[in-house]
């Protein structure tokens, strides 16, 4: 054991009496508190920002592939599900999953009320993860290999405004044209993704129903739908997918159909840095008020390891030694905390929210460990940086005066 360690260890016994006994547990405490609250807003905010992206991505994917000559949602220009670039986008490096999709836009009528709709077509194949972990009630639509299935899901949205439950018959009226064809749907399931301007107005089901409304055959639709396998790496995916793609195909990314909302998403990262900046102000005040009192109190104890030959090098360390057992125990100490409270909110949601203020009806958290491993580690090196001004001071301390200092 080196003789800073040692001295270190024996330095501060737990003195009550002392000035810094009690300010060096406000410290503790302090530095606890600053790491509990940067943890929860980081998790808290993060699992925000995947929430709202995760139910947005579930609804319209990560990057869209359609006509370059698409027009608007009622009159569409087909691409082929056996097109060449299919089997090219399918084995480009991060895609996930391709699904084909139709849309059409309608209307649903009910003896007493009318409401628009977008009716958006899917396939067997279709990666339904999305809308099974939001259905509250019934099941997905199922499949008949020989026949367009009449079975739709709405969302709750839809059946409280509409009186619709399991098994209500739908009378739908599509455009086409100048005039309408009508279809009859039979409510086979639920969802609800708190997301308002989606659920409004999507009603899911079999694709189809949307070819023969826009008489086209089994190997035509609106586009193609791709999940990518990391939302980070959105970009550069997007730009090899484009590159595969022919000159009358165009592409849009997640983004670039939903600007306002991922600004707004992007945005919270500013809140996220302006709280850990005034936590971290918190941390470092109190652990350099606690090593000031400490240097203070100790004044006599510094002079006579000088005139015993310690240098000033030797002594800050060994009052920095004393600090970073401090600043662990905070950071431990929050760290626990914080990682209770997150997986107990993750676990059973106590806190609750307005779903149609937030999209959500619980807190959100991101129990992700490197959150608290890089705020932890964030912390002790901020604090230990910070505490290099106040150690200055010992070279200021003369053994002669010091040793009679008290």
């Amino acid at each position: 054991m080196s003789f800073e360690r040692f001295i270190a260890k024996r330095f501060l016994p737990k003195d009550r009496n002392s000035y810094s006994g009690p300010l060096v547990g406000i410290a503790t405490y302090s530095i606890a508190l600053g790491v509990l609250v940067m943890i929860m807003a980081v998790s808290i905010l993060r699992g925000f920002q995947s929430e709202i992206r995760h139910k947005v991505v579930g609804f319209g994917s990560h990057i869209v592939v359609t006509s370059y000559a698409m027009g608007n949602i009622n009159e569409t220009t087909p691409v082929s599900t056996a097109r060449p670039e299919v089997q090219r986008i399918t084995s480009t490096p991060g895609v996930k999953h391709l699904n084909f999709f139709a849309s059409k836009g309608g209307m649903i009528k009910t003896d007493d009320q009318i409401h628009g709709i977008i009716f958006k077509g899917v396939d067997a194949g279709y990666d339904s993860s999305f809308f099974a972990e939001n259905l509250q009630e019934g099941h997905l639509v199922q499949y008949q290999p020989d026949k367009p299935s009449n079975q739709v899901i709405v969302s709750r949205n839809i059946a409280n405004k509409l009186q619709l439950s399991l098994g209500s018959k739908v009378r739908t009226y599509f455009w086409q044209g100048d005039s309408y064809r009508a279809r009859a749907f039979e409510v086979c399931g639920i969802y609800n993704t708190d997301l308002t301007d989606f659920d409004e107005h999507y009603i899911i089901g079999d694709m189809r129903q949307v070819q023969r409304l826009n008489d086209w055959d089994s190997l035509q639709c609106d586009g193609y739908e791709i999940l990518v396998d990391n939302f980070s790496h959105l970009e550069e995916v997007s730009q090899m997918v484009l590159a595969q793609l022919s000159y009358d195909l165009t592409l849009n990314t997640i983004i670039q159909q939903n600007p306002a909302l991922f600004s707004w998403l992007d945005l919270l990262d500013s809140n996220i840095i302006l709280i850990i900046i005034i936590m971290m102000m918190v941390c470092t005040v109190s652990i350099i008020s606690a090593l000031l009192i400490m240097i203070f109190e100790k004044t006599s104890t510094i002079g006579l390891l000088k005139a015993l030959g310690s240098n000033n090098r030797s002594i800050r360390k060994i009052f920095l030694l004393k600090s970073s057992t401090i600043i662990a125990s905070g950071i431990l100490l929050g760290d626990a905390v914080a990682f209770l409270l997150c997986w107990i909110q993750h676990q059973f949601g106590i806190f609750r929210l307005d779903s149609n203020s937030y999209m959500m009806d619980t807190v959100p958290i991101d129990l992700n460990p490197v959150i608290f491993l890089s705020i932890s580690i964030a912390t002790l090196v901020v604090c230990l940086l910070a505490l290099l001004i106040p150690t200055t001071y010992i070279s200021h301390i003369h053994p002669a005066q010091s040793i009679k200092f008290d």
